[in-house]
């Protein structure tokens, strides 16, 4: 799980949400679970979980993706602290995560891409990202 600096985002994978006490730790309230081929997990009741299974290719229907980033978006206009966690937290979480602080700070996607980059490993699958950009231009 990493933190992308100056914001309450973070992006993980499927472990982290195997681990409560860590969540606790950074004081995550959000999970945004985007895998579409994990088991659903069991965590404490207190925190706020949204699963909205995605894949890493172009057959997304477009409201999942909507709902992906808007969620997300939503969070960290609250000043929520939000995990955003996919299978291995390197292209659903990060293709999310880079969408809603493209939104949140009126940056474009590729440069909110390279800030999520800087801070771990990232590996967005191609055809994930033109989705979700062609999802935040309204195409």
């Amino acid at each position: 799980m990493r933190h992308i600096p100056e914001t309450s985002l973070w992006i993980g994978n499927a472990g982290d949400l195997r681990a409560p006490h860590v969540l606790y730790e950074v004081e995550v309230e959000i999970i945004i679970d985007l895998a579409d081929n994990e088991p659903i997990p069991s965590l404490p009741r207190d925190l706020v979980y949204c699963r909205i299974p995605l894949s890493d290719d172009a057959g997304n229907p477009p409201w999942r993706l909507d709902l992906a980033v808007r969620t997300v978006v939503q969070g960290l206009e609250a000043n929520r602290r939000c995990l955003v966690c996919c299978s291995a937290g390197m292209s659903r979480s990060v293709a999310v995560g880079a969408a809603a602080l493209a939104e949140v700070g009126s940056v474009s996607f590729e440069a909110a891409l390279k800030r999520i980059a800087e801070v771990g490993p990232c590996d967005v699958s191609p055809a994930l990202a033109l989705s979700i950009q062609s999802q935040l231009r309204g195409d």
